[in-house]
């Protein structure tokens, strides 16, 4: 197994349809002990429920995944209780809803801001805060989720856009800083999903649709397909990839029409 004793932490679980689940029923089908971070106290019940054929996994609150105090409280749990790990989920990410509907343009400072600091220094963060406290083991990985929308412009995508390109190109520089360390940094760019995420953008279905129509595999990506590419970046099979943004999209991205 792929990940056979192996501690990866999952930031941003929410509902079995989320690509996050997806990961971790990759990760936990290839020996992986899982830990994760959600959001909202009042949700303790329902991820605990969400994660229970996880075996052996735990779930930690974290209400704050772009706030600085925060993140270092819960990862400094999570180091206490499970020592150091081998590998970070990054699956955060939100752009408020009238950025979505409205033209890019419209995007006020605080929804700009907003969006970046969620979707983009969150991840900064994580990966600050766990090499600061000597939370991540020797050839460890961090993984991020991206999107096609980061590089080509997409109806209703905009800010949220915006945010993953600052994302990727987070991802090279934090590859860069990491890797004297020998720990390696990857983004997945993931075709469009019915995820909940997904329902904030405008005619989402229609994307869909083109992706059927126009991917050389002529269908559209599974949770359950991104899942495995992540844990294949997790594992030590791809030691020799970093700083790299690695599409599962059946294809959709190669092509000019």
């Amino acid at each position: 197994m792929l990940l056979e004793n192996k501690k990866i932490l999952i930031m941003g679980i929410r509902n079995k349809w989320s690509i996050a689940f997806g990961i971790a029923k990759s990760a936990y089908e290839n020996g992986a002990k899982l830990i994760f971070t959600y959001m909202g106290e009042d949700n303790k019940d329902k991820i605990e429920e969400l994660i229970s054929e996880f075996k052996g996994s735990k779930a930690y609150v974290l209400n704050g995944a772009s706030e600085d105090d925060l993140v270092k409280e819960t990862f400094t749990k999570i180091k206490e209780e499970n020592g150091k790990i081998d590998g970070i989920v990054h699956a955060i990410a939100h752009a408020n809803t009238q950025d979505l509907h409205n033209d890019f343009i419209y995007t006020g400072k605080e929804g700009f801001s907003h969006a970046c600091d969620v979707s983009s220094y969150s991840f900064v963060l994580a990966a600050r805060t766990a090499k600061e406290m000597d939370l991540l083991n020797e050839n460890a990985s961090l993984v991020t989720l991206t999107y096609h929308g980061s590089t080509k412009v997409l109806e209703g995508y905009n800010v949220m856009g915006v945010a993953k390109a600052a994302l990727e190109a987070s991802v090279r520089y934090l590859a860069d800083n990491l890797g004297k360390e020998d720990i390696r940094v990857n983004a997945v760019s993931a075709g469009p999903i019915k995820t909940l995420s997904a329902k904030g953008i405008k005619d989402f279905n229609s994307i869909l649709t083109v992706v059927e129509q126009k991917a050389p595999l002529h269908k559209n990506v599974t949770i359950n397909q991104v899942g495995n590419v992540a844990t294949f970046l997790l594992s030590n099979m791809s030691d020799a990839i970093t700083g790299q943004v690695i599409y599962a999209d059946n294809g959709y991205n190669i092509m000019g029409v």
